[in-house]
């Protein structure tokens, strides 16, 4: 049985390590606004007119409003008919293509009910989350939203919390974004595992959309972008294999997995539920050269979808070899106040 931590008790257990890190899931957005973040939200906002109608009546079969369930069963579905039926090529291009363009429908759907501005964040909620942040060494997110951006940027002048994303501004200064530079990001501290709105891959560079260097709100840029077919750096593919696919063609995603690899002393993971669609991520915790893996829980701890989280919890632990143990310890995610 195990006992839930405040996260004040998780720090204290854990500070006598030098390092701490932190990996958010999409619980951390939901935390700031349930009304938007949540799958059933996101569904509710979701465009699918121009979408094979076929992909909405799977949504009902399944009867989830979960994108990526859905995205994985295309996928799966596609790789059985390769095995069952290869001669139906043009059945196997549709189902994939299906994927493909519920991505789109996805990434649409976050920007279209995504928050206008940084200032729709009042001040209490930077505070708060400003105070959850301040603890960790490294911050790894698995979401695609501003709204950890905004909170960096929100303390960026008066340098409360220093991050570093590894953009920079282009050697002739006069671009309207920064772009990323592998030879620059040994201070980076802060890393998008899975893209996100506001990066975009033009080919020859990654470039991060900013509002400094245009004067123009971010998600009107981010939007105009979709509007002209142009789609940010984004790995929401159904499963953990493609997703890992995905991100081994990015040199940003890449690197970003490999210092997850890399990180030492304790790891904090919040608002994930550990599903095997994030096992890429996942798996690489037993490998590391972590000791301590404190991960939230939403509510009771006992209930069906925690008791999943802890066996998912205790499977990874298990998974450690050699002469150092994983400890794993859970808290109360409403401790930690992340936004309020």
């Amino acid at each position: 049985m195990h006992k839930l931590l405040t996260f004040e008790e998780a720090i204290n257990k854990s500070s006598y390590l030098s390092k701490r890190h932190l990996l958010t899931g999409n619980g951390f957005s939901i935390a700031c606004r349930k009304d938007i973040f949540m799958y059933d939200s996101l569904f509710q906002q979701a465009d699918f007119k121009k979408l094979n109608p076929n992909v909405f009546k799977i949504f009902e079969y399944l009867k989830t409003k979960d994108f990526e369930l859905v995205m994985k069963h295309l996928k799966y579905a596609s790789e059985i008919l390769r095995i069952y039926s290869p001669t139906s090529i043009g059945l196997i291009k549709q189902l994939d293509n299906d994927a493909e363009e519920l991505k789109n429908v996805l990434v649409n759907a976050i920007a279209s009910s995504h928050p206008e501005n940084p200032s729709e964040i009042n001040e209490t909620e930077y505070e708060f989350c400003k105070n959850f942040i301040v603890h960790f060494n490294n911050v790894y997110t698995l979401n695609y939203d501003l709204l950890l951006y905004w909170m960096f940027m929100h303390f960026q002048e008066s340098k409360q919390l220093l991050s570093d994303d590894g953009f920079r501004t282009p050697d002739d200064g006069k671009a309207d974004y920064v772009s990323w530079d592998i030879e620059k990001t040994d201070g980076q501290n802060l890393f998008y595992l899975h893209g996100a709105l506001h990066v975009f891959d033009s080919g020859s560079e990654l470039q991060k959309y900013t509002w400094i260097n245009t004067g123009i709100k971010l998600i009107e840029q981010i939007r105009n972008a979709l509007d002209t077919n142009k789609f940010p750096l984004f790995v929401s593919e159904g499963n953990s294999l493609d997703k890992t696919d995905k991100i081994m063609h990015s040199n940003y995603l890449s690197r970003g997995l490999r210092s997850f690899s890399h990180i030492t002393g304790s790891l904090f993971i919040y608002g994930h539920s550990l599903a095997d669609n994030d096992d890429h991520i996942l798996n690489i915790i037993p490998k590391s050269k972590i000791q301590n893996l404190f991960i939230s829980i939403y509510g009771n701890i006992n209930s069906e979808s925690n008791k999943l989280i802890v066996q998912k919890a205790e499977s990874i632990v298990s998974k450690r070899k050699g002469k150092t143990p994983l400890n794993l310890y859970f808290f109360d995610s409403t401790t930690a106040n992340v936004w309020n």
